[in-house]
Parts: C-alpha cells; structure tokens; sequence
C-alpha cells in the first residue's frame, strides 16, 4: 500500500483498492489515512486532487493544541479522541516527550527499555478497543463513514500508525477483509514512519542506543495489533460483535458504511 507522494503530509495513503474478497475492493477515493496535518499545503497538487471534505482527528487536546490541523480546503473538522481516558494510565510518555527520547538513549532505556515499551504499547492498543473514550471515537468515524453522499473522509493522528491503524483495520474488518490483507494494511506505515524519523534513529544508535527499542518506539509491530484483536476476541468474540456490541454500530449503519467503501470488479 504506497503512501501517496505528497509533500506536505506525511504517511498519506488510500484504503482505496485493497481486495476484500468475491471480487470486490475498497472503493478508491473515499477513506484515507495520514500523519497530523500541522503542514498541510491545501494548494499541494497531491492534496487537493483528493477533495478531502471530512477530518476525523483522532489525537489528545495536547496533541492538537501544539501542533494544530491545517484543513483542506472545504473540509470541516471532527474531533474524536482516542486517548482521552488512558493516556494518563499507559504508561507511555507524552507525544511531545518523544523527541526527547529519541535523543537520549538512556532516558528511552530508563522508561522503556527492558520489555516495558512492548508491555505498554500492548495496553494501549487493548484501550483502543475497551476504553469509553476509544469507543465514541471509532464510533464517530464510522458514522462519517456511513453517511450518505459524503465527501471523501481523511482520519488521522500524530504520526498515522498506532490510534490510525487501529481505525484502518477496524474500517478494513467491517467491509470483509481478510487477516492477511488487514495485517499487511497495518504494517505498511512502518516504511515511511521510519523515514520520517531516520535521522533521530541513527543519532540514537550512534549515542549506543538499542535499535530494537527505537523501531518499538516509532513503528508499528505485530504484537500490538495482535494485543487489540486479542481485546475484540476477549470481549466480543469477533470483530462483527465489536462494531456492533462494543462500539454501539447498528447493523444498517454498517451496511451503508459497506455499500459505500465496496466496489465489485467489472
């Protein structure tokens, strides 16, 4: 799934294409994914060729306060945040902290090191699918989702891999994707999350820190998808139950939400 070539947004893809099953695939156009839009360029020809109409931004007040969306132009905004009930019990340290991290081995191995970045990433991604906060959000995505003649819809975070992937595959799951193509969707960022950040992880390493533990800390791994399924498995038994049960979809949302993200093969 290559990123769209666009300068000013960093990790800009297209849930557009990817196979479904029978033929059908996800509608092109119309459900993208990104990085924060705090450098937007709304002139950008690879921007505006999008006719994004729809925001959802999945970040922290924080988040959004210090470094604030640039829309598209004609786009409107939604506010739908993930973290709101567990930031302050993840573990994890702020989004701001992370350049500080990335900068100081030592501080990183203090607070993450040791398996604890693994253990508190594995939380998280079990909040996305539990917590009140989570569920409102991926909710309010969805129902945009669902709305009939809507505009194209973009949804985002910091750095577009971790709150967004969890939103990618919930989207992915709903429409009928299978595991191969929802994990090989989730892990496909780690490319262009790792570009974004090259010259912080090389300074890392040089200053002796453990490679191992900068990739957990900027890119997605397997077993922190595998923590939120496990979650969906636990409470729900399957991702049909999630939507429905845990994230209040009911099942005509869901199927104007199929209708308008599948296209069937000529």
């Amino acid at each position: 799934m290559p990123a769209i070539p666009a300068t000013s947004v960093a990790n800009l893809r297209d849930l557009g294409g990817l196979p479904l099953g029978d033929g059908r695939s996800v509608r092109a156009g119309l459900v993208l994914r990104s990085a924060q839009l705090d450098r937007l360029d709304p002139e950008e020809a690879a921007v505006s060729g999008l006719k994004i109409r729809t925001v959802v931004d999945l970040r922290t007040a924080a988040e959004r306060a210090d470094r604030p969306d640039l829309l598209p132009d004609g786009a409107r905004a939604l506010v739908a945040d993930v973290l709101a009930d567990h930031l302050a019990t993840s573990g994890l340290p702020p989004a701001a902290r992370l350049k500080t991290l990335l900068t100081d081995p030592a501080l990183a191995e203090r607070h993450l090191g040791g398996g604890r970045i693994l253990e508190a990433m594995r939380r998280t991604y079990r909040a996305f699918v539990g917590s009140d906060s989570a569920r409102a959000s991926y909710r309010a995505l969805l129902t945009e989702l669902g709305t009939p003649g809507a505009g194209p819809l973009l949804f985002h975070c910091t750095a577009g891999k971790d709150r967004t992937g969890w939103a990618a595959t919930v989207v992915l799951s709903l429409l009928g994707a299978d595991e191969a193509t929802v994990r090989e969707e989730y892990l496909s960022v780690n490319p262009a999350v790792r570009q974004a950040f090259a010259p912080m992880i090389e300074g890392f390493v040089t200053q002796g820190g453990d490679p191992d533990l900068v990739l957990a800390m900027i890119g997605v791994l397997p077993e922190y998808l595998d923590a939120a399924l496990e979650e969906v498995a636990e409470r729900h038994g399957s991702m049909e139950a999630y939507v429905r049960d845990g994230l209040g979809v009911p099942d005509e949302l869901a199927d104007l939400v199929r209708e308008r993200l599948t296209v069937y093969a000529a």
